[in-house]
């Protein structure tokens, strides 16, 4: 909706990640060298941790767009808490390798005979393990072992772990050392500073056209990074919300005060409309000091909440119906 009224040619703030709005903050610069530094060894793990949302899977969509497809053959794992044989099964099938109804032995010796396949091709084989804070032990282990398959002294498959940063604290155990000893390359994704967050807003809205309409003042930007930390998913997901209330309200120019109403509603959204619970008090739980005074405040907040989501549904209504106006 937005992108219509503002004649974008697309979303810029969509939360699928997407190469065509890379954005390459000095975090990602140095990101996309550890990788290619770690690519450039053939073997082994690199690591890469970030807080969610850090736009970890859009780094590595940014450097398979720069990898010659010729030459290298990607299998892909989202994981969750697998078993190491899940993990396995998983791996090989990534691979397109029917993984059904064999045994670990024959899916190894299936898995071993692809990669030297691939490598007689001319191809190298590269394994992207998501969300690797999921597994345990036994499951890393499996990898490590993935990553001992060699021909002509050569290793075989290359791996790429991705993950949050208590992935660290998993590596960092005593049972791991032997993984650890085979991380080639490993880099932290931060959030972006303040000036970047401003930077990458326009970056993303540059992308689809955008040429001044609607404009942003400098206490917006700062208001987006005060709610967001710098966190690309947590910008987008704001950002995309000001637009429509933009878009909505009709307005050209989108200020600090439309940010933090924005923000008002989206916490509104995602909380339920209630206030967070006073210090030492559970949230839901009401002291015997004052029921009353906690009950009227959060009837008051639902209230308020009710009335803004209305708000916003009468203008939708509104802007719907001017869009399908034949008149227009």
């Amino acid at each position: 909706m937005y992108a219509e009224y503002y004649n974008f040619t697309g979303m810029p703030f969509q939360l699928t990640p997407d190469n065509r709005f890379f954005f390459n903050s000095s975090g990602h610069s140095r990101a996309i060298a550890h990788l290619t530094y770690g690519l450039a060894q053939e073997e082994g793990f690199i690591v890469v941790t970030g807080e969610v949302g850090a736009g970890k899977t859009t780094l590595v969509e940014r450097l398979w767009s720069q990898l010659d497809r010729q030459s290298y053959t990607v299998g892909r794992v989202v994981t969750t808490q697998v078993s190491g044989d899940d993990l396995l099964r998983l791996a090989v099938s990534s691979f397109g390798l029917p993984e059904g109804g064999h045994d670990k032995a024959t899916l190894l010796r299936h898995f071993e005979r692809l990669l030297h396949e691939h490598r007689a091709a001319g191809r190298r084989c590269l394994l992207l393990v998501d969300e690797v804070q999921t597994l345990g032990v036994p499951a890393l282990e499996e990898l490590r072992m993935l990553s001992n398959i060699t021909g002509d002294g050569r290793a075989l498959l290359q791996t790429i772990l991705l993950g949050q940063p208590q992935f660290r604290r998993t590596l960092a155990s005593p049972e791991l050392d032997q993984l650890r000893q085979r991380v080639l390359a490993s880099y932290h994704l931060g959030p972006m500073s303040e000036l970047e967050t401003r930077a990458y807003i326009q970056h993303r809205l540059k992308t689809v056209g955008w040429g001044g309409n609607p404009s942003w003042d400098e206490p917006a930007f700062a208001a987006i990074y005060r709610h967001t930390a710098g966190v690309p998913r947590r910008i987008n997901r704001l950002c995309s919300r000001v637009l429509l209330y933009g878009a909505l309200e009709e307005l050209s120019a989108i200020t600090e005060p439309v940010v933090e109403e924005t923000a008002a509603e989206l916490e509104d959204d995602l909380g339920g409309g209630l206030p967070p619970a006073p210090p030492g008090r559970e949230p839901g739980s009401y002291g015997a000091s004052s029921p009353r005074h906690d009950i009227a405040a959060r009837v008051q907040s639902l209230e308020s909440a009710v009335q803004r989501q209305e708000r916003v549904f009468q203008r939708l209504l509104d802007f719907i119906g001017a869009y399908l106006d034949p008149r227009r």
